[in-house]
């Protein structure tokens, strides 16, 4: 399994949580980061109003040739993207569990500031954990 990287966006379009695993990315800026994430949910709100069939929650995948965006939207609108190989077939199983870290370690928190940066040993330590 090779995980390259991992972010959470806020609802309102904000990285507010970054972090790379590995080599396979470029070194990015903060503020580079901060535009691709907002792009990310420029994208997903526009690919949420483009299904044929009704109603859709957006863009699930991004693939390209050396890489796969997964995207997994939670009921509060926060985005978990994990960045993988294109032949990564966890990736989905992989972010739920993240999800459940974020909801037990962070949302449970009572200094953390929903939408806000995260900011949390915890959550560091059992992500690491969890993407090894």
């Amino acid at each position: 399994m090779t995980i390259f990287g991992l972010w959470v966006i806020n609802k309102a379009g904000g990285l507010v949580y970054q972090r790379n695993f590995g080599d396979g990315l470029p070194g990015l800026t903060s503020n580079e980061y901060l535009v691709l994430a907002g792009t990310l949910h420029g994208i997903h709100a526009i690919t949420s109003r483009l299904s044929p069939t009704g109603s859709s929650s957006g863009a699930h995948v991004i693939e390209g040739e050396s890489f796969k965006m997964t995207i997994f939207l939670t009921a509060t609108g926060t985005k978990f993207v994990l960045l993988t190989t294109p032949v990564e077939p966890t990736a989905e199983a992989v972010l739920q569990k993240v999800y459940e870290v974020y909801a037990d370690a962070v949302m449970k928190n009572p200094f953390h500031t929903p939408e806000m940066p995260i900011r949390s040993e915890a959550f560091d330590t059992r992500i690491a954990a969890l993407i090894k």
